[in-house]
């Protein structure tokens, strides 16, 4: 199974970088963690904001494995604590599919390319700036990982 995060908005800072990689690093080649960067639409083209994140939901599809199942990551969806996650994750790995977390740019994510995916996760009900978002979903997906096999990064 890979983890593969498709996430509009490139040329992040040093230490998101550093930060994904890190935890990407950790994961085992059974659950590895990618990332695939999309091209932001140009918010200074006189488009509304539906068309650009039409726009954006055009190069996010083309990023998509085929056959990858598809999570959404919005404001409005699934409210899930960490527990809950590596049981998710463990139900995932279960099902042999590649699972792609698609991250919206500043708009969020396109309405159709929401209804077209498989689930929707909330990460926070703060606020977080689109790089942060990136850190925060790889760390949690390695401490799930970290739950589901017993490892002592994540200590209950």
């Amino acid at each position: 199974m890979k983890l593969i995060v498709v996430a509009v908005g490139m040329r992040m800072p040093n230490w998101v970088e550093t930060a994904w990689d890190e935890y990407a690093r950790r994961l085992p080649s059974d659950c590895a963690l990618e990332l695939k960067e999309v091209k932001p639409e140009p918010r200074t083209s006189g488009k509304t904001a539906a068309q650009m994140m039409q726009a954006e939901a055009r190069r996010i599809e083309a990023a998509i494995p085929p056959q990858a199942m598809r999570i959404a990551l919005d404001e409005h969806g699934k409210d899930m604590d960490t527990m809950g996650l590596a049981r998710q994750l463990e139900g995932w790995r279960g099902s042999g599919q590649d699972i792609a977390f698609l991250v919206g740019g500043p708009d969020g994510l396109d309405a159709a390319l929401k209804q077209s995916c498989n689930g929707r996760l909330r990460l926070s009900s703060l606020t977080l700036p689109h790089p942060m978002v990136r850190v925060v979903l790889a760390e949690q997906l390695y401490r799930a990982w970290a739950i589901m096999t017993g490892h002592p990064y994540h200590r209950a």
